[in-house]
Formats: structure tokens, C-alpha cells, sequence
């Protein structure tokens, strides 16, 4: 009988791929996990009437607790509303870690960054609250608000950007709870209450009290544009940034930046029932099929989704064997290279043949 049932939803473009180097690296390790593999994206839609993300997916992670996806391609502009929002908001996947971490080896500017972006899921512009420019929705609202002296041209599309006390409070009791459970020294909370009164200022009151109530960690808090510069010049200060939906996932990217991009950069979607894990990272579609792309992101989710399944020893060992063998810088792939078009890169599954030999396990 296996200690854990997981879902695996391997997702679209590049995914199989990493879904599949990740799987091999995790089971290497020797924890126990039932994968129950689910399909969902893109791919899956003419299957199940369009529905890039069917009922049957949702159940398996509600059922088992615990899942990790692979990337699953967006489009942008138009198509269906991304499956991993639908996935957040579905499940109430409130909110979403994204570690960012110096690893010797990689190329970057910064050394000795250590990084966590706690980031709100459900609400903010993502909350989906849209009315498209010309439809007749639009017009009344531009009506409504020039009956109250607001004026918005007649052209324009709306997206309205909700933040609630219920939010704000329970992201920002969480990033207090994550910090102390591992360890960090403070929590910053990034707003733009300076224009955004009502929104973000709420936000950012909110979140002062909870920080009253929890004294033992430090608290501050700073303008995102103001934090943007900051993060660039000395990033050392900084430890656990709470965030709004929105800033959440500029400022992950720019974090990421700092490390040496997103094909280092994980992350965890958590909710009261169920917790998702997933690289930060697109599904890159014009590299499919070919065993280029680098899977390290999805790797390091699945470390982190070791720590949440208390399997902290193998976590520990897993991301050791990825740091080793970055350091070593053999067997990356092209991105981590030092030129992008240096002929010793290794493809994704070779990069996970290294990351097992490192642990030890034959492959």
C-alpha cells in the first residue's frame, strides 16, 4: 500500500516531458506515491467539450489532497480562461508560494538570495469580474458610473479588482504561519495603498493587524514600485514578501529574475482541503516533444511538495542532488549553459538520469 496518493496532471506542450523527468527524480527517492494521472489543457478539450479542466480533475485533487501539475498552456487574449486560475479558484487555493533561491552554478548577478513570495490567489484583477469593451454590459457600467460623476470612455474594456478584509487576512496570517514553520525572520507586505485607497489601502490595514497578532515575526510593509527597485539593489533584505493577486505574480518573476530565471522557479498553490504544485514557468509548446526544455522548476515543487507531505528527509536529499548537480554544471540543459547554444547540453530526461546517479540510485 503507498504512503501517499498524488494526483500528477502532466499538462500540455513541454509538460509530459518535465511531469515525467519529475516523476522518475521523486520516486527515486524512495517515498511511496500512487500517481493518479490526470489529463487536463489544451489537449484534452475536444475529449471533454471544450473543458480544458474536467470535473474528473478537480475530484482527484479533492479526493487525494495533494497534486502536482505540469505547465498548461494560456492563451493569450482570447481562448479559455487559464486552468491554473480556474484551478486556484476552484479549489480555493488561496495561497501560493513561490521560493526563490541562489544555487552555486547558476548564472545570475546576485549570490546568496533567499527569497519567499507568498502571493493571493483568488481575488485582485484575476478574480475574472470582466466586461469586454462594446458589449452591452460595458456601456451600462460606464453609465451607471457617470451617473455618479465618473467618467471612463465609451470604448473601454473593465476588469474590477476586488480585495476583501476575508482575503487580505487569512494570505497574510498565512505568510506569518509559513515563516514561522520554517524559520524566516520577517514579513513584508507589498500594496500600492498610496493610489488605491480603498483596495489596496484595505489591504495594507488589514494586514498591519494581523502583524499585531503576530508579534514574535518582524513586519513591514512597501510600495511595489518602491520594492521593485529595492528588490534589484539589495535584495538581502527582504525575506518573506506577502502580495496581493496581481503584484504576487509580477514580483515572483522579477525574484526569479534574480536567481537566474524561472527555470529554477517553483511553486505551491495552498487551500484549507487541497494543495497543488506546480513550476512557475509557461509550457514553452515550440520546444515539444524535443527533450530540450529544463525540468529543475518542476523538480523543486516536487521537493516542496515532499515537505508538505512531511517527507522532509527525501525533500532535503532531492534538492540537494539538483543543487550538486548544478554546481557541477555537466548535465543542464541548453538555458543553463554558458551560451545558450553550448553543444554539452543534456536533454530533460538526461538531466534527471544525473539528479538520480547523484541520489545514488542507479538508473
Amino acid at each position: 500500500m503507498a504512503s501517499h496518493v498524488v494526483t500528477l496532471i502532466p499538462g500540455d506542450g513541454t509538460g509530459p516531458e518535465i511531469a515525467a523527468a519529475t516523476r522518475r527524480v521523486i520516486d527515486a527517492t524512495g517515498v511511496e506515491i500512487d500517481w493518479d494521472v490526470q489529463e487536463a489543457g489544451a489537449d484534452v478539450m475536444d475529449r471533454y467539450g471544450g473543458n480544458p479542466l474536467p470535473d474528473h480533475v478537480l475530484e482527484s485533487i479533492r479526493e487525494n489532497g495533494t497534486a502536482i501539475k505540469g505547465p498548461i498552456t494560456t492563451p493569450v487574449g482570447t481562448g479559455f480562461r487559464s486552468v491554473n486560475v480556474s484551478l486556484r479558484k476552484t479549489l480555493d487555493l488561496y495561497g501560493q508560494v513561490r521560493p526563490c533561491k541562489s544555487y552555486p552554478g547558476v548564472r545570475s548577478r546576485y549570490e546568496d538570495v533567499d527569497l519567499v513570495l507568498v502571493r493571493e490567489n483568488t481575488e485582485d484583477l484575476y478574480a475574472g469580474i470582466e466586461f469586454e469593451e462594446g458589449s452591452g454590459e460595458a456601456r451600462e457600467l460606464i453609465e451607471w458610473l457617470a451617473e455618479r460623476g465618473q467618467t471612463v470612455r465609451p470604448d473601454s474594456g473593465i476588469s474590477i479588482k476586488p480585495l476583501s478584509v476575508t482575503g487580505s487576512r487569512r494570505i497574510v496570517q498565512f505568510a506569518f504561519d509559513y515563516a514561522r514553520k520554517n524559520g524566516r525572520r520577517k514579513v513584508t507586505a507589498v500594496h500600492k495603498a498610496n493610489i488605491m485607497k480603498f483596495s489596496d489601502g484595505l489591504y495594507l490595514r488589514v494586514a498591519q493587524q494581523v502583524a499585531d497578532e503576530n508579534s514574535d515575526i518582524e513586519f513591514d510593509e512597501r510600495i511595489v514600485d518602491n520594492l521593485s527597485m529595492q528588490l534589484v539593489q539589495r535584495p538581502e533584505e527582504y525575506d518573506v514578501l506577502v502580495c496581493p493577486n496581481l503584484y504576487g505574480d509580477i514580483v515572483s518573476d522579477l525574484a526569479a529574475g534574480l536567481v537566474g530565471g524561472l527555470g529554477l522557479a517553483p511553486g505551491g498553490n495552498f487551500g484549507t482541503h487541497a494543495a497543488v504544485f506546480e513550476p512557475t514557468h509557461g509550457s514553452a509548446p515550440k520546444y515539444t516533444g524535443m527533450n530540450k526544455v529544463n525540468p529543475m522548476a518542476m523538480m523543486l515543487s516536487g521537493v516542496m511538495m515532499l515537505r508538505h507531505l512531511e517527507e522532509r528527509d527525501a525533500a532535503q536529499r532531492l534538492e540537494d542532488a539538483i543543487a550538486a548537480v548544478i554546481a557541477e554544471g555537466r548535465s543542464v540543459t541548453y538555458d543553463m549553459k554558458p551560451t545558450r547554444d553550448d553543444p554539452t547540453a543534456v536533454g530533460t530526461s538526461e538531466v534527471a538520469d544525473a539528479i538520480i546517479n547523484e541520489m545514488g540510485v542507479r538508473v
